[in-house]
């Protein structure tokens, strides 16, 4: 994609400056652009939700699991149509059953599951950004200063679930806790903590000035694993931990993979019941505020 992108700015003509900014600034077909951003980081998993059954997407969305992001940002801009995005974003994502005590007795079991997830986010990302305003020129007249955009690209991004019992925090993937990688299952596998991940959002840009430029952005990230908060499957039989893990990881592993009788203290963990929703994959997705400064644009003299 990025060779794609090279090629294509590189075989375009190479127009004679235009101006821009009330002919006061000139402006090359090819500028640059770094930045920063700031704003939330939120995600859909099997963990918590709203009341009734698990839904996708919007449906059960919860804004009190939203958490800060931030990120920086290098950009090519070919005359404020077509931006191509190397960016850096940071954030958390969290989810857990207890947020759905309210409305316990809709859940059908979801709020006495009892489990919880954290997980830090680091992803790297190559996007395309798409102006339709500027598909045509604007010789006559200064461009528009608010733009509407799409975009869509490719993400490398890392996760490490996480969940606290009595007080302290155990990363969740060395403790297997649906057999992954264990013959007695084996279509449960183990999963990678680094993937793809493909990402698509819009947003709106507003030019502050002919050297800054500011944005609101949504963006969903579409992912290849519904392990984001180390929930998917079914319960396993808690005898085989010891099978494959260290005796002072099996111990834990027993404790926390199975947390219902916590709030059911007579409730005895049921082999192959229902733990996770396999058939839909997690996501998450950022809504960000990004401050951009332009460089390449000549002030005319």
């Amino acid at each position: 994609m990025a060779a794609f992108v090279c090629i294509f700015f590189v075989q375009q003509p190479l127009q004679a400056q235009y101006y821009y900014y009330n002919n006061k600034f000139y402006d090359n077909p090819l500028v640059f652009e770094v930045g920063v951003t700031g704003g939330v980081m939120n995600s859909f998993t099997d963990l918590g939700g709203k009341k009734g059954v698990g839904k996708n997407f919007i449906k059960d969305l919860r804004w009190k699991t939203a958490r800060p992001s931030y990120g920086i940002y290098v950009a090519a801009n070919y005359q404020d149509a077509l931006f191509v995005r190397l960016e850096g974003t940071f954030g958390q994502v969290t989810g857990a059953d207890s947020i759905l005590k309210n409305v316990a007795s809709s859940t059908f079991g979801r709020y006495e599951r009892n489990l919880s997830f954290k997980s830090k986010i680091s992803e790297a990302q190559l996007s395309v950004e798409v102006h339709p305003l500027f598909f045509k020129p604007y010789e006559d007249g200064n461009p528009p200063r608010l733009s509407p955009y799409a975009v869509a690209g490719v993400g490398f991004f890392s996760f490490d679930p996480q969940t606290k019992f009595n007080g302290q925090w155990y990363a969740l993937k060395p403790l297997r806790t649906e057999g992954q990688g264990f013959s007695e299952y084996p279509e449960t596998k183990e999963y990678s903590l680094n993937q793809l991940n493909f990402l698509a959002g819009a947003g709106l840009k507003y030019e502050i000035s002919p050297f800054i430029n500011a944005r609101i952005e949504f963006v969903h990230r579409f992912l290849r694993t519904d392990y984001l908060d180390d929930v998917s499957g079914n319960y396993i039989d808690p005898s085989l931990f010891a099978n494959y893990l260290t005796p002072n990881q099996a111990s834990i592993a027993q404790q926390i993979y199975y947390r219902r009788d916590e709030i059911v203290p007579s409730d005895v963990s049921p082999q192959d019941a229902q733990r996770g929703d396999s058939k839909d994959k997690d996501a998450y997705f950022t809504i960000q505020f990004k401050i951009g400064m332009t460089l390449g644009r000549q002030r005319i003299r």
